[in-house]
């Protein structure tokens, strides 16, 4: 997956590109972090005060009693699409609304998300709807929302613009879709004629997650000029990302390392979350499937409580097969995602950038 080869060369007037070293992937974030943070604080800039400040609590630039702080998170999306203008041979800053306009999206859906789940904590810090109350907390999401659509709006025009707007709302409804999905999971069996299936979740995932990456590398590409063919590759390589990070999440989820999730190990099973292991694990013949559901009950409500029963389900998923299915999956789409870059990207730096960060998402701590 290192050996990336690169097609014709890239358009005369690409200037200005990212000084990108595809080893150095953090250092490529920081870049693209760098780069859009600026936009995204004019966006944020003409909000009402009080809402204002929870919205750059949520973004990592204040903390609760209003003071400055470093921003968090690694800004994935955002990266995706700077980095999509440059694989085309555009200059990243083309890319830039669209940049805002995903990771504003992205920021909304997990302050509704942790509001729907109950979770306390994101990024190692209370989760706005802990800070500031369920109220406030759905305010920032709507907050949000509006300026990913306002900052989109008003740094494109014509059939670009139309073309971007209808791009990134067609995201937001499938990602709205993909949160219903996993929503109407929880009241679903383990097993039986209505668990949900291998096939079902991987919709709800590629709804959820996938769709948004996907807009980020397709909204780089299309702001940056790309032609319709490599709009719809780069559009399909974020989704195949997508669709790696959320295998991959779903491993965190159950024994990822605190340091690296913020949350406690074994978490998705405190919760009693559907997620591609367990769901894997139960369809399994393996004798450690029959056991597996006895341990986790009907399926409804809050999940497995204690400590040894956590850790044997934990157990019990890996010999059934789970957790090498949902490693296997992630590893499955990151390849794809790297055959699209290498057949469709024409500046090096850039897709070199763009397979290191699929590796660095996907190869977290777990």
């Amino acid at each position: 997956m290192n050996d990336i080869r690169i097609g014709p060369t890239a358009r005369p007037d690409a200037l200005d590109l990212l000084p990108l070293d595809g080893a150095d992937v953090l250092r490529t974030l920081e870049l693209c972090r760098d780069l859009v943070t600026p936009a995204l604080r004019e966006a944020v800039s003409g909000l009402p005060p009080d809402i204002g400040r929870a919205v750059e609590y949520t973004l990592g630039w204040r903390s609760v009693e209003g003071l400055p702080q470093q921003a968090g998170g690694k800004a994935l999306r955002p990266a995706l699409a700077l980095l999509a203008a440059q694989a085309v041979g555009a200059p990243p800053r083309s890319a830039v609304p669209a940049a805002v306009a995903v990771e504003l999206v992205h920021v909304f859906s997990l302050v509704h998300d942790d509001i729907m789940d109950g979770d306390e904590q994101r990024r190692h810090r209370p989760s706005v709807w802990k800070a500031y109350g369920v109220g406030p907390a759905v305010l920032v999401g709507d907050a949000l929302l509006a300026l990913a659509l306002n900052s989109l709006a008003r740094a494109t025009s014509g059939r670009i613009g139309a073309a971007a707007l209808t791009f990134l709302s067609s995201s937001l409804v499938e990602l709205v879709a993909g949160q219903a999905e996993d929503i109407s999971f929880e009241d679903r069996p383990w097993t039986g004629q209505r668990a949900v299936t291998v096939a079902e979740y991987n919709a709800m995932a590629d709804r959820k997650t996938a769709s948004l990456l996907g807009c980020a590398s397709g909204l780089g590409a299309l702001l940056g000029g790309a032609d319709a063919t490599q709009v719809a590759e780069l559009t399909l390589m974020g989704r195949h990302l997508g669709r790696a990070f959320q295998a991959s999440d779903d491993l965190l989820g159950i024994w990822g390392d605190p340091d690296v999730t913020g949350k406690p190990v074994f978490n998705d099973l405190r919760q009693g979350k559907k997620t591609l292991p367990v769901i894997a694990a139960l369809g399994s013949a393996a004798p450690a499937a029959r056991l597996l559901a006895a341990l986790l009950g009907t399926g409804e409500g809050p999940g497995v409580s204690d400590e040894q029963d956590l850790r044997d389900a934990a157990e019990l998923i890996a010999a059934a097969g789970g957790r090498s299915f949902a490693a296997e999956a992630a590893a499955r789409h990151l390849e794809q995602a790297t055959r699209i870059i290498t057949g469709t990207a024409v500046e090096s730096g850039a897709a070199h950038a763009l397979a290191a960060i699929g590796r660095f998402a996907v190869h977290r701590s777990h």
